[in-house]
């Protein structure tokens, strides 16, 4: 699998080492991007857009990487759910149910997703989402 499927294409599997690759690229970026940002170096406007840009390939490594454990890549959408919750006003709630509703099921989300899609092996030989996982060429 070249670069460009691996970053664009919903098409396809990807093993727990390819998935790695990219989670280790995009927070090196938003390290990079938010230390720019807040140095001043670059304006957050500038951040934010380049943040949306990596919604797409993120969105495609993951999928890819579901379709390998045997799962749709709809499953994806509780990362969206996850991220909505966190950034959501949840002080019209009281007391524990706003940490629960604003952090704790988030959190248990991404956690969940983190352990299911980078440290459980994927379905061995042909499942209904492709054959075999393919290694990405980096070159």
């Amino acid at each position: 699998m070249g670069i460009q499927q691996w970053l664009f294409s919903f098409k396809g599997r990807i093993g727990r080492r390819d998935f790695w690759v990219w989670v280790i690229l995009w927070v090196l970026s938003m390290t990079v991007l938010f230390v720019l940002a807040n140095g001043g170096m670059l304006d957050f406007q500038m951040a934010a857009f380049i943040l949306v840009c990596l919604i797409w390939p993120t969105t495609c490594v993951m999928v890819k990487r579901l379709h390998d454990r045997g799962r749709h890549g709809a499953w994806g959408l509780l990362m969206v759910l996850a991220w909505m919750l966190l950034s959501g006003n949840w002080q019209v709630l009281s007391g524990t149910l706003e940490w629960t509703v604003g952090r704790l099921i988030p959190v248990v989300i991404i956690v969940m997703m983190v352990i299911d899609l980078g440290a459980f092996v994927g379905t061995q030989g042909e499942n209904k989402y492709g054959k075999e996982t393919l290694d990405v060429k980096y070159r």
